[in-house]
């Protein structure tokens, strides 16, 4: 039996893919000359309301793959054949789109009269024309590493079990807050100290720490922290509504401490890499906007409030993930000739509005074509049969979009575990 579908991860999914759509339609827009203060200003600020969305995704593939599997180890190469054709097979194709697109508007591309392969293979690795495409992966290695953080997750769990001095719960607490203080002292040394590090190291290690941001490692808490909202769903739900009104207070704080530390680091133009996600105070605004966001969905969740287009958005948001930034090329081909001083942030509202519209709907197309589950990761769902008509008319008759358990369960299995 398949569990049930918690509609706040979906709906999380949906606001973490509009966070890094604006993201990406920023750094498009806030990096030109012609931009005017204000514009820069007001775009840095919305950009620090977007922190959250990448590690969001890990949170949520996270608790996804913990919920399916807290009380079974999975078939490892069934598990890995299946999200390999979900995930690693989107990306290589998605790869290869984007490898393609960049060259076939290069004059040097059909001058030279044959493919650099070396290039592509490279791409494969270390994903540049597709610059979004690093993140699926490194999450992937989450996927092949999952036995092991199950494994270590369960050995915590059956510990905690053995403990009289605290309760469950005030274990569970206690074990994230040291978790959390152990990875933002990983983050300290990332932002403060692994620069010189590389720099004093040879290769392979040098190169290690050079594309850290690639690697699983600097990820890692988020995923784990999956574990703990997967193993106490309701528990989780009641400390987010609790903790509601310390999160937004914490946020409000670092979003004004992250705003001022960029401004006075940066010259002319914005460096927005001064907020990176590797760096301790990214990481604590990170924590309390997206467990506020999740606060903020089980509150209204309780009162009954419902996000159709926010659920519809979080299904479809891997998909419209991987397309996004191609949208984001084509429509730099059309601005980035243009002057547009004192226009850039309505440009980019409007370009993200495009951005999310198109990449969406494209997504939502080819989730309805044969072989969707290797172009968007999504699997197309089933009609199920007509019923028979009961010669019985005292018989109840089913009512259309009624879910049996068997739909259910397809419409489950037909989201991936990655967004």
């Amino acid at each position: 039996m398949s569990k049930p579908r918690i509609e706040e991860w979906t709906q999380l999914r949906g606001m973490a893919f509009l966070a890094i759509v604006m993201q990406h339609n920023i750094a498009e827009y806030i990096y030109r000359a012609d931009i005017a203060q204000p514009d820069s200003i007001m775009l840095t600020m919305i950009y620090h309301l977007t922190r959250f969305g990448t590690p969001t995704f890990v949170f949520l593939a996270g608790v996804l793959l913990f919920y399916h599997h807290s009380h079974k180890k999975p078939d490892y190469p069934r598990f890995i054949r299946k999200r390999f054709g979900d995930i690693y097979v989107p990306f290589v194709l998605w790869t290869l789109i984007y490898w393609l697109a960049v060259r076939i508007f290069t004059p040097e591309f059909w001058q030279a009269g044959t493919f650099d392969v070396r290039s592509f293979i490279r791409e494969l690795f270390l994903p540049q024309t597709g610059y979004h495409l690093w993140f699926v992966l490194m999450v992937f290695q989450f996927y092949v590493l999952f036995p092991l953080f199950l494994r270590a997750a369960q050995f915590v769990q059956s510990k905690l079990g053995k403990m009289t001095r605290l309760t469950g719960i005030q274990s569970v607490i206690a074990l994230v807050l040291i978790a959390a203080a152990l990875y933002t002292m990983l983050m300290k040394w990332s932002y403060y100290d692994m620069a010189d590090w590389s720099a004093a190291l040879s290769p392979p290690w040098s190169t290690l720490l050079e594309y850290r941001s690639y690697s699983w490692v600097m990820y890692w808490f988020y995923f784990l922290l999956g574990a703990v909202c997967a193993w106490g769903i309701e528990h989780w739900r009641h400390w987010m509504v609790r903790a509601l009104p310390w999160l937004v207070c914490l946020f409000i704080g670092m979003y004004i401490w992250l705003g001022y530390d960029v401004l006075k680091g940066s010259g002319d133009i914005v460096n927005l890499n001064i907020s990176t996600y590797l760096k301790p105070t990214t990481f604590i605004i990170i924590m309390a906007q997206m467990l506020m966001l999740y606060g903020f969905l089980v509150l209204l969740r309780s009162k009954n409030t419902r996000f159709q287009l926010l659920t519809w958005i979080g299904r479809y948001s891997f998909g419209g993930y991987l397309v996004h930034a191609l949208i984001i090329y084509c429509i730099a081909y059309v601005t980035r000739p243009l002057l547009l001083t004192g226009w850039h942030l309505p440009v980019t509202l409007l370009s993200f509005l495009v951005t999310v519209s198109i990449s969406l709907a494209i997504s939502w197309g080819l989730s309805k074509l044969p072989g969707s589950r290797f172009t968007v990761g999504l699997q197309r769902r089933k009609r199920p049969n007509s019923p028979v008509r009961s010669t019985d008319e005292s018989l109840p008759r089913q009512k259309a979009g009624y879910s049996t358990p068997l739909a259910t369960k397809q419409q489950t299995l037909a989201e991936p575990d990655v967004h």
